[in-house]
């Protein structure tokens, strides 16, 4: 790993200093972390810098410049991410920037379209805070979460995709027939057809050192990450619902015994999945009305899960080789409330999963497309998607190819 180019004086109780801190690790840029509160000379170095006054967020880089409580478009700047686009019109506009969109953004500009891409956070998503990737395609040896989204982003740059950073998109809006795309910094641009691939959010548990070990102890992804812990003596997975027990069972195979934590009095699992755990020899042990309370560690690793009772009021302590979480996702589609259609749980519907009313009846929505006309969705932002990078990828190309006929089709209404 590179060397920590930025070091951040704050402490535990500023959420600004926890704003920048998740800022740098959404980009990837490695950082050291002095707690003032525990460091006298951390904190001498402050009040140097401010004249005597002790204002934190405090960020030093490299060239021994350094910002004072910065907001994340002024850390954007610094780090020389790019934030405003070129041009206001584009043959394709894409928002999200994990595998799904640099995928579809590959195809889409190899085959002439001009292409933006839009992402609020790292490049990669979720597949590039992923510590390593066994299961994609290629690479027999596994090849590492960042290193692949490295060499995608890579590969779209090469193909001439213009991608913004740190930005969030705030709106979508109609207009003339064009698809208006409102960003944070107040801009907008403009396109036949957008792409949605903003993914997922795993719900988080939002105890008091979950952030500090995700990647190092706390996973979301059974399949991803539960090799790494092979001949482990226990897991802990976190969660009651059909992932959570059937995650629970996949990780069996990696370790001698899984625990099982949820707050409930019951599994609301499937039942061939409940006959699983409940057979004799099961190596899944359940904990119920069982909650995470803190997380702590040790090197950067994962050593202790504090949990309590919520029905004795008992506590205990576990120390698990790693804790999965499974209490569910939250797709990153707020900004489509109202917009376009969407499952209860927020994920977009597309496809043959809407019904809507095209301006020309006889055209069927093409695969991938929302309700609204132009507006495609693929990935884990989408209903009914796998949550997987290798599927993540493949929806990213098929989408691709369903753009190109729907930009086939508007240009045949635009000149007919």
């Amino acid at each position: 790993m590179a060397e920590p180019g930025v070091t951040v004086y704050g402490a535990h109780w500023c959420p600004d200093c926890r704003r920048s801190k998740k800022f740098l690790g959404e980009q990837f840029i490695p950082y050291r972390w002095v707690d003032i509160e525990q460091d006298l000379a951390g904190e001498a170095y402050v009040l140097e810098k401010n004249n005597g006054k002790r204002l934190i967020p405090l960020l030093v880089f490299e060239d021994d410049s350094f910002l004072v409580e910065p907001t994340n478009a002024e850390l954007a700047k610094k780090l020389g991410l790019t934030t405003e686009a070129k041009k206001t019109y584009y043959d394709l506009i894409i928002i999200g920037g994990g595998p799904t969109g640099l995928t579809a953004s590959i195809y889409a500009s190899r085959e002439g379209a001009d292409v933006l891409l839009i992402e609020r956070s790292g490049l990669g998503g979720q597949a590039g805070i992923t510590v390593g990737l066994d299961n994609f395609p290629g690479f027999p040896e596994g090849i590492s979460g960042q290193e692949f989204s490295e060499c995608v982003v890579q590969q779209a740059r090469r193909f001439g995709v213009e991608i913004l950073q740190a930005l969030d998109v705030e709106k979508l809006e109609l207009e003339s027939g064009y698809h208006e795309v409102y960003t944070s910094d107040g801009k907008h641009y403009h396109s036949r057809a957008v792409l949605i691939a903003t993914g997922a959010s795993y719900r988080r548990l939002n105890v008091p050192g979950e952030d500090d070990y995700i990647g190092a102890g706390i996973h979301f992804c059974a399949t991803c990450d539960g090799p790494f812990y092979k001949g482990a003596q226990e897991i802990v997975v976190v969660g009651g619902g059909n992932s959570a027990v059937e995650e629970g069972l996949h990780l069996t195979s990696f370790a001698e015994k899984v625990t099982l934590l949820t707050r409930g009095d019951r599994l609301a699992a499937s039942r061939v999945a409940l006959e699983k755990i409940s057979e004799p020899g099961s190596r899944v042990e359940v904990k119920y009305h069982t909650v995470v309370e803190a997380i702590e560690g040790e090197n950067l690793k994962l050593k202790t899960l504090k949990v309590r009772n919520t029905k004795t009021g008992e506590a205990e302590t576990l120390h698990p080789a790693a804790a999965f979480i499974f209490i569910g996702q939250v797709p990153n589609t707020s900004f489509l409330q109202g917009y376009a259609e969407l499952d209860p749980q927020g994920f977009v519907l597309t496809g043959h999963d809407i019904t809507h009313a095209k301006e020309i009846p006889e055209m069927e929505p093409l695969p991938f497309e929302s309700s609204v006309p132009g507006i495609f969705v693929a990935g884990d932002a989408r209903h009914g998607s796998t949550k997987q990078v290798a599927s993540a990828v493949g929806e990213g190309a098929a989408a691709a190819i369903s753009i190109r006929e729907f930009l086939r089709r508007s240009e045949g209404i635009t000149t007919g």
